[in-house]
């Protein structure tokens, strides 16, 4: 795992001053390591008849469509609102300062199907526990939220199921 953690590049001041910013796209845009990332996440979930993998926009998608592959299982995409041509629910939740809002195809999920929820990084909790929202309003069975990384200091797996969450990489 530190061969891993290593390639993760810290941008200081990013976004705005005072961050330090987890770049993976260093660790994206290197075959072997991108490819032992996707592999050791989705050997966790290997029997477990997982039906849809769910990515969060936009660097989810990345973890997510992979996964999803490795899987056999479909991909459900959440994004920004207006972004998905069918029909959408819509989840708006708080930020640190101020909303967002993302949206999910109302025909995504189906009652009872088992739904593996991922995304990059864990930071907040926020946005995940608003797709943890939406995924079980429609009837999904949550198997796991699943992070490449996360930035244990933020605490945000206590705003998600508890047992319910699981980050290859941990800050």
């Amino acid at each position: 795992m530190k061969a891993l953690k290593d390639i993760i590049r810290d941008v200081p001041d990013f976004p705005k001053k005072g961050i330090v910013f987890k770049d993976i796209t260093t660790l994206l845009q290197d075959a072997q390591s991108y490819q032992r990332m996707v592999d050791l996440i989705a050997h966790r979930y290997v029997g477990q008849r997982i039906d849809k993998v769910v990515g969060v926009e936009a660097r989810g998608f990345i973890i997510g469509s992979a996964l999803a592959y490795k899987l056999c299982a479909g991909i459900v995409l959440v994004r920004k609102p207006g972004k998905l041509p069918s029909e959408t629910f819509s989840k708006t939740y708080a930020l640190e300062y101020g909303t967002d809002t993302l949206e999910i195809h109302k025909d995504a999920i189906k009652p009872g199907e088992k739904i593996l929820i991922a995304d990059d990084l864990l930071a907040t909790g926020g946005t995940m526990s608003a797709v943890v929202d939406m995924v079980t309003s429609m009837g999904g069975e949550i198997v796991e939220c699943c992070f490449m990384a996360e930035l244990d200091f933020l605490n945000g797996r206590e705003k998600l199921p508890p047992g319910k969450v699981y980050s290859l990489l941990k800050f």
